[in-house]
């Protein structure tokens, strides 16, 4: 086992740079310096961080100029009028009326509350295995309101579906991860790195599976923790930073 920490130790040490930023939904709210910007525009860079990444990131920029580049401001502050620029804004299935309800959610948030981390601490118990509870009640929360579309729920993963959560999880590691590397941003502090559970797209899985990080067949909620379990091994304090050595593995050396 050490000889595999060794090895996606310097992994980590070679993706985890300001280089890994331009070519990754991460750029999104890298390209803001307000906290509830970058909050906002991570978000939404995650839920759409399906596809092709260039495609992904340039939807967001498509999506952010829309509200004047100031999503925090537009948020607050937008009259209804203003709404109809994202009555033709898509992305592979996130639409109009995805878009409109991610909006009205986050207006109403944002005029309640100071941050969106306020959000994740409903199921927060402080416990290791927090994160189940966490993202199945920020899921109710978010869609709690009243005539929230149905179709709109896919578009937020939950552990009560035992989805892996790959989205949500790569938000969480943005804003809850803090080191002096400078690429996620650790503005939240209620939640601590050793919680979070690794990100398990296409490309982590395969090579987690190779490396023998992961047994169970299937990839969901339960795949998710079990990666992130075997990382924790190699640093309890801080077992998602090695999200950056299976990613980059995976699609940057075709591993």
């Amino acid at each position: 086992m050490q000889g595999l920490k060794d090895f996606l130790d310097e992994k980590v040490e070679k993706y985890n740079q300001p280089g890994f930023i331009t070519l990754d939904p991460i750029f999104i709210p890298h390209m803001f310096s307000k906290k509830e910007d970058i909050e906002i525009s991570g978000f939404f860079a995650a839920i759409l961080a399906w596809g092709q990444r260039k495609t992904i990131i340039n939807k967001c920029i498509e999506l952010f100029q829309r509200m004047d580049n100031s999503p925090h401001d537009f948020l607050l502050n937008h009259q209804e009028a203003e709404l109809k620029v994202f009555l033709n804004f898509k992305h592979r299935t996130f639409n109009d009326v995805d878009t409109l309800y991610f909006i009205h959610f986050l207006s109403w948030f944002y005029r309640n509350h100071n941050s969106l981390e306020e959000a994740f601490l409903i199921g927060q118990n402080h416990q290791l295995d927090s994160m189940d509870a966490i993202l199945t009640q920020f899921h109710q929360f978010f869609f709690s309101l009243p005539d929230s579309p149905s179709r709109t729920k896919k578009h937020i993963a939950t552990p009560a579906r035992k989805a892996a959560c790959k989205r949500i999880n790569m938000y969480l590691r943005w804003m809850v991860r803090s080191d002096e590397k400078g690429v996620d941003f650790g503005l939240w502090k209620k939640i601590s790195p050793s919680q979070l559970i690794c990100p398990c797209d296409l490309h982590v899985d395969r090579v987690g599976r190779k490396l023998g990080l992961i047994t169970r067949k299937q990839t969901d909620w339960l795949t998710a923790v079990e990666l992130t379990q075997k990382l924790r091994e190699f640093d309890p304090k801080d077992p998602v930073k090695y999200d950056f050595a299976l990613f980059g593995l995976g699609i940057e050396e075709k591993y």
